[in-house]
């Protein structure tokens, strides 16, 4: 078993076909650790974009990649990814990345550039940046960059290199051996199939139809927040800032409600979200009267 530690450096371009911008791939980098934690081998191949042939100014800023160097040295994405693919393989490899946001990138290319997110050569996953800093102590729960983790851990480095591929693998290289526990990584270490990939890029939507074949907001059963008794509806649902709204009033106690009822879309299912706060006693009177009034005319 090998530690494979890559990097990505990407480029923002917008993709008419997805219709909206994307992170595309135009560098990958890569050092292989064996189980001494000794780097054995190194990858490291620019890509040439094929979503937009330009380079951002901020891409060009931070990586110093430039648009000749591309097109002189790189190749397309199916060949750097089937090249890495072979360098990489070997039974129960674990890769690594600082975050899993080169994990989300590379996810998303593939779904774009392929038609698929069929990442079978990387079985095994481990966030590199969520590991070493479960070795930090921190008051606040903000991510720690590879540059500051690198200055914790007393890791000499020139930052006008950073933020190309294969540099930043050695300074996540160091970061992980510095703090390396082979009982605790077990614990940061997941399993990927094709439903990991698909879920790390799906983007969660909060349903905004009353009615559909995902969720109808009238079947949902609105509890008192005092008693847990059933409430009635004292009018319809308006949809406010994509949640539905209306007031409620519970029989049992006697108290009136606005309740508010959130319907978000995932990967695995439809989540529902319900609350409820009390409301204005002359406003609760009103609605209160008005639904006796349309009881009454409907007996009419």
């Amino acid at each position: 078993m090998n530690y494979i530690i890559f990097d990505l450096e990407w480029n923002n371009a917008y993709s008419y076909v997805s219709k909206g911008f994307m992170n595309e791939i135009i560098e990958i980098g890569a050092v292989k650790l064996n189980e001494r934690l000794e780097i054995v081998d190194t990858f490291k191949q620019l890509v040439k974009p094929k979503i937009t042939k330009k380079l951002s100014g901020r891409c060009k800023n931070l990586t110093n990649i430039t648009n000749e160097e591309l097109k002189e040295n790189g190749i397309s994405f199916n060949d750097a990814i089937a090249n890495f693919a072979q360098w990489s393989s070997g039974y129960g490899n674990v890769f690594l990345s600082w975050s899993n946001s080169d994990l989300y990138v590379l996810a998303a290319d593939y779904q774009i550039l392929l038609g698929n997110v069929d990442i079978s050569f990387i079985s095994k996953y481990c966030d590199a940046q969520k590991y070493c800093m479960s070795f930090i102590e921190k008051e606040d729960k903000n991510q720690v960059s590879l540059a500051k983790c690198c200055e914790l851990f007393g890791i000499d480095i020139d930052t006008s290199s950073l933020h190309r591929a294969l540099t930043d693998c050695y300074l996540e290289a160091e970061c992980f051996k510095k703090v390396f526990d082979r009982n605790k990584i077990k614990k940061y270490i997941v399993d990927c199939d094709k439903t990991f990939f698909e879920r790390l890029i799906y983007k969660p939507y909060l349903i905004t139809s009353p009615k559909s074949q995902l969720f109808n907001v009238y079947e949902q059963v609105i509890l008192c927040p005092d008693c847990n008794s059933e409430m009635d509806r004292l009018k319809g649902y308006e949809c406010v800032n994509k949640s539905f709204r209306c007031p409620t009033k519970c029989t049992v106690c006697n108290k009136s409600y606005w309740t508010t009822v959130r319907a978000k879309k995932t990967y695995d299912g439809v989540v529902v979200s319900v609350k409820s706060v009390d409301m204005n006693k002359k406003k609760a009177r009103r609605l209160s009267q008005s639904k006796n009034q349309q009881k009454n005319n409907a007996h009419l």
